[in-house]
């Protein structure tokens, strides 16, 4: 179960459908006598906290902190927090089996034409030419990955609770690298600034589901079949 979020700044149209669709797909699926339902939600539930240690282990137990993503206007953050929390406190009061999956920026191979906005800012570094860019931290995960992370929690008996899914940590310029290695006429950006690593940030672990028997593939893999998807749709032209 996903339910699609289109406008990550504006409150009202994040918040309700996420909550409440959310909410409204597990009723139905109680009412249908539906055994286990596996939601997708976000490491954006996970990792939003102005209180992280940098080097602090991310895991399940660790939440966004719902009000500092209402202080600080982060409604994406802030309905994905709220929606998985409210799923899984109806799991706890109905009984229905209930397990999430928060996947971190995903990539990889598109199916459609329209463009995702994971796939607009890989995009826009083939194409914009920057003069500078910010050499920003990335989680990432490819979408093959995350699908067969959907299926293998979803038929062990086992699984329970919550799950990250997320593959490799990388910057701004080592994503650049790798594209410009196997695709070298694109319009790449020239300099990188590098920042400040991100306010308390921690290390994002998928330990949870790897032990459960999780795999995944190489980022080379995952931007490079990207980048094909994108060429066979006509996106790059």
């Amino acid at each position: 179960m996903h339910i699609i979020i289109t406008d990550a700044g504006n409150q009202v149209e994040l918040v309700e459908p996420a909550v409440k669709g959310t909410l409204n797909v597990l009723k139905a699926c109680s009412e249908a006598n539906v055994k286990r339902v596996v939601a997708v939600s976000s490491v954006a539930a996970v990792v939003v906290s102005p209180n992280r240690h940098k080097g602090e282990i991310i895991d399940e137990t660790c939440w966004s902190d719902g009000e500092y993503c209402k202080t600080t206007n982060n409604w994406y953050c802030y309905s994905k927090t709220v929606a998985e929390s409210e799923a899984l406190q109806y799991a706890k009061e109905t009984g229905l089996d209930v397990l999430t999956v928060c996947p971190s920026f995903v990539l990889g191979p598109m199916l459609q034409h329209d463009v995702n906005a994971s796939s607009l800012a890989l995009i826009k570094l083939l194409k914009e030419g920057y003069e500078e860019i910010e050499n920003k931290f990335r989680d990432m995960v490819d979408v093959r990955d995350v699908a067969e992370a959907l299926l293998l929690v979803y038929g062990r008996p086992e699984a329970e609770g919550r799950y990250i899914c997320s593959s490799h940590l990388t910057t701004t310029k080592d994503t650049v690298e790798i594209l410009r290695k196997n695709y070298p006429n694109y319009k790449y950006p020239k300099r990188f600034i590098e920042v400040k690593d991100d306010q308390g940030r921690g290390n994002v672990s998928s330990g949870k589901l790897q032990r459960l028997g999780w795999r995944y593939r190489p980022v080379e893999e995952t931007l490079v079949d990207s980048v094909e998807s994108y060429q066979q749709a006509g996106i790059l032209d």
